[in-house]
């Protein structure tokens, strides 16, 4: 017996081990590569073909007849939805027992109030008669006023008595008599709450309290067994009033009730669910007041975002397991049941993109265009002063290339990071070096890890303009012509020297103070115009280029200078900083 478990937990394991590399094998093919020996091969332009991409074919799923396999092009709404570890959010109106109610009048003083036995009246005559007395509401609905008798006052509304009881004293008063009545207090009432409430009992309160204020004494709703769509105030086991929350949130109208003692709130058993999540602005769980529903009448709860094109429902029928992907416009006609999940998706490809112009140009900033707009065509409408515009040395900023170099830099870093606190210690004096480099190289890393790439993409070449596909976001530069050379990094005063054509970058960076002594005199960057980046010793210089000087490695750290290197040169080339 002991040996089969053991081959069991052996097959386990290995099953185990088997997945988990398969999974690392495929995020790492996933990666972006290294950056390669040759610096100069950087700063190749940007291939102008592009593909025809096939939009994938709406399809709908079903697990019982296709043993869960699904057609080309169709799309499983399962990876859209919360899978079932997920916790499932809230119903529909849980944020009505969050709080406010810390305003609630406690004396039930309001002009709705409907006078009961017990309440206390303040009564004052003036005039021929003097009379102040505070009279209280006995068993039989009345007060007593000497030389006037019994006033019935019971159901009356609190705005009505001070009328109606002084019409009482004036007929027999009937001159020189004023009279002001005024409910002074009012009695409070006793009510249960029960049903599938988080601390069911007995509460006490006022009659003029709403019904709100006694469902957050009990602690609210059960979120999981109660429903918000059918609540019950029962009096003398006869049903008053039957709430729909739902028309509280959406309409703010709410059932008067004016509760007696006894009276009972019974939260009823939660309907038919349906789980709603994806582009809404409601993204709850609701109740199925009539059961089965259309999409339309969720809708109108859920409200998604205009943007949405596609909705995914996963449940289950009398017939099996169901799974479909369909238009919006068809979803609004499916019938849905209890259970349900519902993802609203925008899957449709923009049409139009957003692009901006920096740098010298003439007109506006921004531009909407097709999808399909390429670089030359919409240069042909940014107009540009050509003594100030360097139309020769267009570069393109793009925010996926950002991404992208970020991710390079920052698999780079951690790279670092693995290989210095893995690297092997073989004496417990090389142990309180490594420990030392350490914590520099990891100050190194974190502020690496700072550097936002630009995002670069090199599209001109000897006033040659490549007519690339634009993407939504990009940021189209025409640099200004200037007679400056920049020189910044590891120099003394790094500043803008005016452009000589007969001086060298040595020249330039002598100009500039000269190396500082982190600096390493063989590894000098030259950012041209137009984004292109070249480590060639003896490249020509021309306006408007940059030097960058960077920072030299300590050869100490023998296990680290490939990766410390490697980490400058992608930051060099995708911010134009250097790091020390």
């Amino acid at each position: 017996m002991k040996l089969s478990t053991l081959v069991i937990l052996l097959f386990l394991i290995f099953s185990r081990t088997v997945y988990s590399n398969g999974f690392q094998q495929s995020q790492m093919a996933a990666m972006p590569g290294a950056v390669p020996a040759n610096m100069k091969n950087q700063a190749a332009i940007l291939n102008s073909q592009t593909q025809d991409a096939s939009q994938p074919s709406l399809g709908q799923y079903s697990s019982k007849n296709r043993n869960n396999l699904l057609l080309p092009g169709e799309v499983d709404v399962r990876k859209l939805l919360p899978s079932s570890g997920e916790d499932h959010p809230p119903p529909y109106g849980a944020n009505l027992f969050a709080g406010g109610y810390e305003t609630e009048r406690v004396d039930g003083l309001n002009d709705n109030y409907i006078i009961a036995a017990g309440d206390k009246i303040n009564v004052w005559m003036w005039g021929a008669v003097n009379y102040s007395s505070v009279v209280t509401v006995d068993n039989q609905g009345n007060i007593f006023i000497p030389e006037i008798g019994p006033i019935h006052v019971k159901d009356l509304q609190a705005s009505a008595v001070n009328a109606y009881v002084t019409s009482k004293i004036k007929t027999i008063y009937i001159n020189n008599v004023n009279v002001y009545v005024n409910l002074l207090t009012s009695t409070p009432v006793s009510v249960f709450l029960s049903g599938p409430i988080i601390r069911p009992g007995q509460y006490a309160g006022m009659a003029s309290d709403s019904i709100l204020y006694y469902l957050n004494r009990a602690g609210g709703i059960d979120s999981e067994r109660g429903s918000y769509r059918e609540i019950l105030v029962i009096r003398n086991n006869k049903i008053i009033e039957n709430i729909d929350l739902y028309n509280f949130i959406q309409n703010g109208t709410m059932p008067k009730v004016n509760f007696k003692d006894g009276d009972v709130i019974l939260v009823t058993q939660q309907k038919a669910a349906i789980t709603v999540s994806g582009g809404v602005r409601n993204p709850f769980r609701f109740e199925l007041k009539d059961g089965n529903v259309d999409g339309l009448q969720l809708v109108k709860f859920s409200r998604p975002l205009a943007k949405i094109s596609h909705v995914g429902v996963i449940g289950n029928r009398v017939e099996g397991p169901l799974s479909k992907y369909m238009p919006y416009e068809s979803f609004l006609k499916f019938t849905l049941a209890d259970g349900d999940k519902i993802f609203f998706n925008d899957d449709l490809h923009a049409q139009i993109i957003d692009v901006q112009i920096a740098g010298s140009y003439l007109g506006p900033s921004y531009f909407t265009v097709e999808n399909t707009t390429r670089l030359h065509e919409l240069l042909q409408h940014i107009p540009i002063e050509p003594q100030l515009a360097d139309f020769g040395n267009i570069y393109i900023l793009r925010k996926s290339a950002a991404l992208k170099q970020k991710q390079m830099i920052d698999e780079s870093l951690n790279r670092l990071e693995r290989s210095v606190l893995t690297a092997p210690v073989n004496s417990s004096g090389e142990g309180s070096i490594r420990v030392q480099e350490a914590s520099l190289i990891m100050q190194f890393v974190a502020k690496a890890k700072l550097i936002q790439p630009l995002g670069k993409v090199i599209v001109s070449e000897n006033s040659h303009v490549a007519n690339i596909l634009l993407e939504q976001g990009d940021q189209i530069v025409i640099p200004n012509i200037t007679d400056l050379i920049q020189v910044s990094g590891e120099v003394l005063m790094p500043q803008g020297l005016v452009y000589n054509e007969n001086a060298k970058i040595d020249d330039y960076i002598a100009w500039a103070g000269g190396f500082t002594e982190r600096a390493e005199d063989n590894r000098i960057a030259l950012v041209k115009a137009n984004g292109f980046i070249t480590f060639e010793q003896g490249a020509k210089i021309e306006k408007g280029d940059q030097v960058l000087v960077l920072p030299k490695v300590d050869v100490k750290i023998m296990q680290s200078v490939k990766d410390i290197t490697q980490v400058m040169y992608q930051i060099a080339i995708a911010a134009n900083v250097a790091v020390n």
